[in-house]
């Protein structure tokens, strides 16, 4: 790899340095009670409201209709992904010393299937809560579930919830960019070089 694009590597990799400290998702909802809006934001390693009290809200919300409370004590994926991500910069930033365009490849591979990894479990997670409801729960609409939207905006009963990526996913993104980008630039120039196959074709 040519030392630019090491350096753009290294910067693909230190960008995910963001997530440590911006969300990753957020998910807002509406509701009369709340004129304002309440929300949460799920971060690297953690769940907290977008404004104080704004996660206990919602758990008493979620009280009445029979779901789960929502405590990131207990969920193991938020335990997990400060090492995935540990992991991905300290191996991002290796390639970029190594210089190897084959292992841009092999790292970019591990981060998409990290990430599509993290939006179907985020979406079990979603329809675990939504459907699991308790048959005791104060309010009980027949047939009625609660799952929040994956992407996008949902009415569930006089509640509209939205949810949508947050800063710390477009870091993520960007970083997933750069390094699909150095491995397409890195095939241009081997095709260009002196002794490629395709540049003797052209002579």
């Amino acid at each position: 790899m040519k030392n630019k694009n090491r350096m753009w590597m290294a910067l693909a990799a230190l960008l995910l340095i963001g997530v440590y400290f911006f969300p990753i998702w957020s998910i807002g909802m509406e509701a009369p009670q709340y004129p304002e809006g309440i929300g949460m934001n799920i971060t690297v390693n953690d769940i907290n409201g977008k404004h104080p009290h704004d996660l206990e809200n919602i758990n008493g919300l979620n009280h009445y209709i029979g779901m789960k409370p929502i405590t990131p004590e207990s969920i193991p994926e938020l335990k997990i992904m400060p090492f995935i991500f540990a992991f991905l910069i300290v191996s991002g930033l290796a390639i970029a010393w190594m210089g190897n365009r084959k292992w841009v490849l092999i790292w970019l591979g591990i981060f998409v299937l990290f990430a599509l990894t993290g939006l179907v479990d985020f979406y079990l997670w979603g329809y675990d809560y939504g459907h699991n409801l308790n048959p005791n729960a104060p309010i009980k609409v027949p047939g009625m579930t609660y799952q929040p939207p994956l992407i996008g905006s949902k009415q569930l009963l006089n509640i509209n919830a939205t949810s949508m990526p947050h800063i710390g996913f477009y870091f993520a993104l960007l970083s997933m960019g750069i390094a699909g980008w150095i491995w397409w630039r890195e095939d241009d120039a081997e095709n260009e070089s002196p002794g490629s196959k395709n540049s003797k074709i052209a002579a």
